[in-house]
């Protein structure tokens, strides 16, 4: 597999839901995600502009390939509504490879494809 075709995930938080499943959605139906896995409920306590905040807020993980990872993280921050979107991307070492090699063909181009079972 080349380096590009590897599986990495994205950690990304959205105010509410709605912004988070809209946002899913562009991503699956553009083929530059496999999947997202969208957490609601979550509570974010930071300090911004030197201000401490306590905020409900939404996790997302996209799945998708490295070589797709720049542009996913640069259409999520241009359509994000926070100023500084959490945006991480996480390295995948391992795991169930016929899982991996379906993240890599739902994201090869083209309209996303149905799984295989199991998968």
């Amino acid at each position: 597999m080349q380096e590009n075709d590897k599986a990495v995930l994205i950690y990304a938080t959205f105010p509410d839901l709605a912004v988070a499943e809209a946002e899913g959605t562009i991503l699956v139906e553009r083929g530059l995600a496999a999947c997202v896995n969208i957490l609601p409920g979550m509570v974010s306590i930071y300090v911004w502009n030197g201000e401490r905040h306590r905020d409900a807020e939404v996790v997302m993980i996209i799945k998708t390939r490295r070589g797709l990872a720049a542009r996913v993280v640069a259409d999520v921050r241009a359509r994000h509504p926070y100023e500084n979107p959490a945006l991480v991307v996480l390295p995948v070492e391992g795991g169930s490879e016929p899982f991996l090699d379906w993240i890599a063909r739902q994201t090869a181009g083209g309209p996303p494809v149905r799984p295989a079972a199991g998968d």
